[in-house]
């Protein structure tokens, strides 16, 4: 998503918490369960490229376990990374946004999380709840000029998806018209048009990406 954003010309900082940014863009330490690490985030990508135009909330983490088994920390640190990371980053974004009066906020949901998938409930809980947030706040900012947005992608290609089984694979593919996990490329693709100045009439959309699995959501 950094390099399709970057290929139309923007000038793009990557928020991680471990590992390293794509060479050639700024990387920002930010960890998004933690407030002050979001707002120095914001505070120095402010300073380096100017105030925040473009949102992508992507950070996600899993923690898969049937009901009976999930303790309370594995459901809290789901939606505290997967939820309430997404309130503290849209938070920290907005306030500029809205004194400029322009913006674009995408959210990264999930199809796999409208659908349910069992072992997930605390994944599907976050995701979800995407969008009743992102459409409340399509109502707050909408007025301003900024657009609120959900990417939900299916089965794609990372490190994520990798951990799946082959039997869950070959389930999750049947349940795909198209018979194929997505590229990480695709999804940046829907993003790309979600954050640009085409999209200034499309807010408080879910756009699956998903090989069909997502479709109707």
């Amino acid at each position: 998503m950094a390099r399709a954003m970057a290929a139309d010309g923007d000038r793009v900082a990557v928020g991680h918490r471990t590992g390293t940014p794509p060479e050639g863009f700024l990387g920002v330490r930010c960890e998004v369960t933690d407030e002050e690490s979001v707002r120095a985030a914001f505070d120095t990508v402010a300073r380096e490229q100017g105030p925040v135009e473009v949102l992508i909330a992507n950070a996600g983490i899993t923690r898969d376990t049937l009901l009976p088994r999930m303790d309370d920390a594995a459901f809290d640190e789901v939606l505290e990374t997967n939820l309430k990371g997404v309130f503290r980053t849209v938070r920290a974004a907005a306030g500029g946004m809205l004194a400029a009066r322009r913006g674009r906020i995408v959210l990264v949901s999930s199809a796999l999380g409208f659908l349910g998938s069992p072992g997930q409930t605390n994944y599907a809980a976050a995701k979800t709840a995407l969008l009743g947030f992102g459409r409340s706040l399509a109502w707050e900012l909408g007025g301003r000029g900024v657009t609120v947005n959900l990417v939900a992608p299916g089965i794609i290609e990372t490190d994520m998806t990798s951990a799946l089984s082959e039997r869950r694979m070959r389930q999750v593919m049947g349940m795909t018209p198209l018979g194929r996990p997505g590229t990480a490329e695709e999804v940046a693709a829907a993003v790309r048009f979600l954050a640009s100045e085409q999209a200034g009439y499309v807010t408080g959309a879910v756009l699956p990406v998903g090989g069909g699995i997502g479709m109707g959501i």
